[in-house]
């Protein structure tokens, strides 16, 4: 060993290190990494707030009416107080009592229905791509139909007929209506996979139809999965708001989406009351970005020419 190899890396150097041991391992790019940690960081809003803060401020009428936040004041020249830091809305209900109990269900009505909706799209992708024939017409058919109808405007008639709903319920809504993107995704990798080596070879050793879907080919998609589940659950979101920013949805479970809907029905813009609505559609934009960033990461994954060395 010589001298050179005991001299200690410079900056340069061990930067130029961690751009390789990212590129050897996609997982760990910046932008999963945070984009993972922004949506955690909103669980764990959900989850430590409960401990460390009084959920019963929740409920209306358990706080004074329309506080503006700490340090801010509002057209009454009330400033803002200690025990009700992001302020209250006119409901006399604590903002972030809100934020605590209505960010984890928004983000929960996404996860749900992405997760429901990407089962649904990955059997049938692999069912359409890899049986092939009337399966796969029947499939395609259902599938670019229902890609053409506004989910939007059913669910807005379904919910209107039928009342008030649960978050579970209105996640199984959405749901129908975000398999067909995954699926169409999933059918057209499985029919280029479909003539690889290893997929062949397990045909001609006798595995099963359902051994080669996803026990030999559904571990290659992975990262093809994890972006379109990410796509599903920001299009879950964006939906699930659009119906509360309506009126619709659950109406006695707080989301941000419900926030929304309430300060706009009770004049808040008119009022200057920013706080009632501008902080729920700001924590939305910051879930967004986070979603946006691991979809980002997920293509770094999937496409080693996105990965850069410097």
């Amino acid at each position: 060993m010589t001298s050179q190899d005991n001299m200690p890396m410079t900056r340069a150097e061990k930067r130029q290190a961690r751009r390789i041991r990212r590129f050897d391992n996609p997982w760990m790019n910046p932008k999963l990494t945070w984009g993972v940690a922004i949506l955690l960081g909103i669980v764990a809003i959900g989850i430590i707030g409960r401990f460390v803060w009084n959920l019963d401020l929740v409920f209306t009428g358990s706080a004074p009416l329309k506080l503006p936040p700490l340090g801010a004041e509002n057209l009454r020249g009330q400033p803002g107080v200690m025990e009700y830091p992001l302020g209250t809305d006119g409901a006399g209900r604590d903002m972030l009592a809100l934020i605590i109990v209505g960010a984890p269900n928004t983000l929960f009505v996404g996860l749900l229905a992405s997760l429901i909706g990407m089962s649904i799209g990955i059997f049938l992708g692999f069912s359409a791509g890899f049986i092939g024939g009337r399966v796969d017409d029947v499939i395609r058919v259902g599938a670019d139909v229902m890609i053409t109808i506004p989910p939007l405007l059913i669910l807005v008639v379904f919910q209107s007929a039928f009342g008030d709903v649960t978050l579970t319920m209105m996640a199984l809504l959405i749901a129908g209506f975000v398999w067909q993107s995954p699926t169409r995704l999933i059918r057209a990798q499985v029919l280029s996979m479909k003539q690889s080596g290893y997929v062949q070879m397990a045909q001609l050793s006798g595995a099963s139809t359902t051994h080669i879907m996803f026990r030999e080919m559904l571990p290659n998609l992975v990262p093809y999965l994890f972006g379109s589940f990410i796509a599903s659950v920001t299009t879950s979101i964006v939906t699930a708001v659009g119906l509360e920013v309506l009126g619709l949805g659950p109406q006695r479970i707080p989301t941000l989406g419900r926030t929304i809907y309430e300060a706009i029905n009770a004049g808040a813009l008119i009022q200057n009351l920013w706080w009632w609505w501008g902080i729920p559609t700001l924590l939305l934009g910051v879930m967004f970005i986070g979603l946006l960033l691991i979809n980002l990461g997920l293509d770094e994954v999937s496409n080693p020419r996105l990965r850069k060395l410097s």
